[in-house]
């Protein structure tokens, strides 16, 4: 990515159906006509289409489908800018990609996006299906400096802010199943893992990963994974503009982040919850290792734990578990 590539598209996108002429193009850059041309000719070999016309200038018909960092920070325009920005075709796993960034001395906040990543990492070891189709994985690296205490609803908080960014994206209302699943019409979405690193009492570095189902088909997932899924074109009917939305959700997670660090988030946080929370009031079962804890889910706390209440009466706060819905009938333990 360059800032000449930013400068092109930026001009070209403001431009919307008309021109830019090659002169004016040439000035902002402080380049040649023919360099101009050049720079046209590597953004069409990434999938840009673009129409000369003679004595207006160009006009941008067709934008890559595929992840373009220059496309992102575009349009990102006036928002605010991750320090760096990487967009991958495909990696192993985006958080393992911000160790490797991170061990090599990478500026901060850290920003990397993939179309696909062949060891996608969920919670607890597990594998996050991660297939090449549209869909979008995430890592977002910030250092805090922060108690580690701190943290304890900063995933759910960012969930919230996912929701909230996917409703005015996609027209669509989404949901959040505590710890850090996304659903839309009851089935999943996308999903978060939130890893610290810790210097004695201190957060050094936090990853954020979140994946998206964006513009794949559950068709293509393992049979027990596409039972439970779904994405945003399936939920909305359309393929949606993957690289417009990278740049809304790298706008809104900076924004959210600084809100946490500031803690200015708490009022917010609650009026989210109550409107994206999909347990409040249903019937769950919470595991944790070998127990199984069965209940009706009654919110959190403010420290981001889970509250069940057991058919005895007596609730239980769970910092971490697995939670599904359960059948009403079934017995609290």
């Amino acid at each position: 990515m360059s800032a000449t590539e930013v400068t092109i598209l930026r001009e070209l996108l403001a431009a919307d159906a008309g021109t830019v002429s090659g002169t004016r193009l040439a000035k902002l850059l402080g380049i040649s006509r023919a360099a101009v041309c050049m720079q046209l000719q590597k953004l069409t070999r990434q999938g840009f289409v673009f129409e000369a016309r003679r004595g207006r200038g160009y006009r941008l018909l067709k934008t890559p489908d595929t992840l373009h960092a220059a496309l992102v920070q575009t349009y990102l325009g006036g928002r605010l800018r991750p320090t760096h920005l990487v967009c991958l075709d495909t990696v192993d796993s985006t958080n393992s990609e911000a160790e490797r960034l991170l061990a090599a001395g990478a500026a901060m906040p850290l920003v990397i996006f993939a179309g696909a990543q062949t060891e996608g990492r969920g919670r607890r070891g597990r594998i996050w299906h991660s297939p090449p189709a549209g869909n979008l994985y995430s890592t977002f690296v910030f250092r805090p400096r922060l108690e580690p205490a701190r943290l304890q609803d900063f995933t759910l908080w960012m969930g919230l802010n996912i929701c909230e960014l996917v409703t005015n994206f996609a027209k669509i209302e989404p949901g959040l199943k505590w710890p850090n699943d996304l659903l839309v019409n009851g089935r999943k979405a996308g999903g978060m893992l939130t890893e610290a690193r810790v210097d004695a009492d201190q957060v050094r570095d936090l990853v954020f990963g979140f994946g998206l189902n964006l513009n794949g088909r559950t068709a293509g997932l393992p049979r027990d994974v596409a039972r439970t899924a779904t994405s945003l074109a399936e939920a909305t009917g359309a393929p949606l503009d993957l690289n417009r939305f990278a740049a809304a959700l790298t706008g809104r997670i900076l924004s959210a982040y600084g809100q946490f660090i500031e803690g200015a988030h708490r009022d917010k946080f609650a009026r989210l919850w109550k409107r994206y929370d999909v347990l409040r009031g249903r019937p769950v079962s919470v595991t944790q290792g070998t127990r199984t804890v069965v209940g009706t889910a009654t919110g959190i706390d403010d420290e981001g734990s889970l509250i069940v209440r057991l058919n005895s009466g007596r609730s239980e706060r769970f910092r971490a578990g697995e939670v599904t819905l359960a059948r009403e009938s079934t017995p609290a333990a």
